[in-house]
């Protein structure tokens, strides 16, 4: 029997027909909001080393700080308006900021001080977008639903984040910097567009994907009300837990790497090049990854062996790392960490969150994925620059970094297990309000 087109496409990305109109919208959102943060990228790292790789630390407190100021922010919208409405004035709201950066660097040009806001702004820009979408697409999809799609969904974040380089690297010699964020600002405007689009479906299975719009006063007056249920949750500790290991990892990466691009003495486009190619080669790896391995991996090994096995292959990694220090061998694990990130750690990550309430899949849920990561960024960055100024070489540094790596993975793989409780508790309450 010759199957129809559809049919293998079921068969190999596991979309259900019902399905398709949903998830290819959800797929160009990301890529949307993806291009247009990674077109802007390259030149944010090369803002951070503009300012000296010693002074790191100060660009990543002062992004924890922005957070702390825009979570409350944030809290106020969800209190205030329906989630459409968030969704719109939140992507506005950023998309403001790229046209009021390029009025600055259009009228004074790139200085010290502006290439400090903007690495800041972006930093902020990068988690908040990224949060919030995810929010949106946990509360659209069930849990076993998201064990399928998210990879697919994630896919069209990575061809985003493919295509933003692409064309930074590609019209960084013909257009200004000026340009580049203009273009990026009308990626935006189109994702806006497709949020409208998704919300205004009419034809959605409810008991599927759960869309619905949400009024005012569905979160509680209480605007900090996320982050008091975040520390009053042991399944949300959990959580930030994991996000706190992720981030210091992530931090020891991307300081070790900074501090040897510095030693290597790279002149500025050379750097930017570096850049963009890292980002090329994670995120080709990324979207293979989450087309044709997330959804498979994550059902036939779970959730808990998901979350644990690329913290473990990264603990392994520092410690081979740390006996020959290199920018191609930091390279390297940085484009492993990158691309586990997209292909197995973030998918599975959001999924824990399917079964939480409507007010921690966005209050609490940004909380975590904004001000305690950036939180952690700081901290980290710190501790990484308390241990440089000690004299401790980046090998040393690297090798220290590696039994963080690995509590991590023991971190995933308990929270991996509480999910399952949670999804059997949950079963458990609906089989019981059924028989009554």
């Amino acid at each position: 029997m010759i199957l129809r087109k559809k049919d293998l496409l079921e068969r190999i990305l596991l979309v259900k027909k019902d399905e398709e109109r949903l998830v290819i919208l959800s797929f160009f959102y990301f890529f949307s909001l993806l291009c247009a943060y990674f077109i802007l990228r390259p030149i944010r790292d090369e803002m951070g080393i503009f300012n000296g790789a010693v002074n790191m630390q100060w660009l990543f407190t002062g992004t924890f700080l922005t957070m702390l100021v825009i979570v409350p922010l944030f809290g106020y919208l969800t209190k205030r308006f329906s989630i459409s409405k968030v969704l719109f004035y939140s992507y506005s709201f950023f998309t403001l900021h790229i046209f009021i950066f390029y009025f600055l660097f259009s009228q004074f040009g790139v200085t010290k001080l502006s290439a400090i806001f903007f690495f800041i702004w972006l930093s902020v820009f990068n988690l908040f977008i990224v949060s919030l979408f995810w929010s949106f697409m946990v509360h659209i999809f069930s849990g076993d639903t998201s064990r399928r799609l998210f990879g697919i969904i994630a896919a069209g974040g990575s061809l985003g984040a493919i295509t933003g380089p692409l064309i930074s690297n590609y019209l960084s010699e013909k257009v200004t910097v000026n340009n580049l964020l203009l273009i990026s600002a009308s990626f935006m405007m189109f994702s806006i567009i497709i949020i409208r689009t998704i919300i205004r479906m009419k034809k959605v299975d409810a008991q599927k994907h759960n869309l619905i719009t949400l009024r005012n006063g569905t979160f509680g007056n209480n605007i900090l009300n996320g982050i008091k249920k975040t520390f009053s949750s042991k399944y949300l500790l959990g959580i930030v837990t994991f996000m706190l290991f992720y981030t210091s990892v992530s931090t020891f990466l991307y300081f070790e790497q900074a501090h040897i691009i510095e030693g290597n003495n790279l002149d500025s486009g050379s750097r930017i090049a570096y850049f963009s190619k890292v980002d090329f080669i994670t995120n080709i790896l990324a979207a293979f990854g989450q087309l044709f391995a997330t959804n498979r991996l994550i059902k036939s090994l779970g959730v808990s062996i998901v979350l644990a096995i690329v913290p473990l292959c990264i603990g392994l990694g520092f410690i081979v790392v740390s006996q020959k220090l290199s920018l191609a061998a930091i390279a390297a694990l940085l484009i492993f960490h990158r691309a586990g990130n997209f292909v197995l750690i973030r998918p599975s990550r959001e999924i824990l969150f399917t079964a939480t309430s409507t007010e921690d899949k966005y209050r609490s849920k940004n909380f975590i994925d904004t001000a305690i990561y950036r939180g952690g960024d700081a901290f980290t960055g710190w501790v990484f620059t308390g241990l440089f100024s000690l004299g401790l070489g980046l090998s040393t540094i690297a090798l220290i970094a590696a039994p963080i790596a690995l509590l991590w993975s023991l971190n995933g793989f308990k929270l991996g297990r509480s999910l399952n409780k949670k999804e059997q508790n949950i079963t458990s309450e609906q089989l019981s309000h059924e028989a009554e």
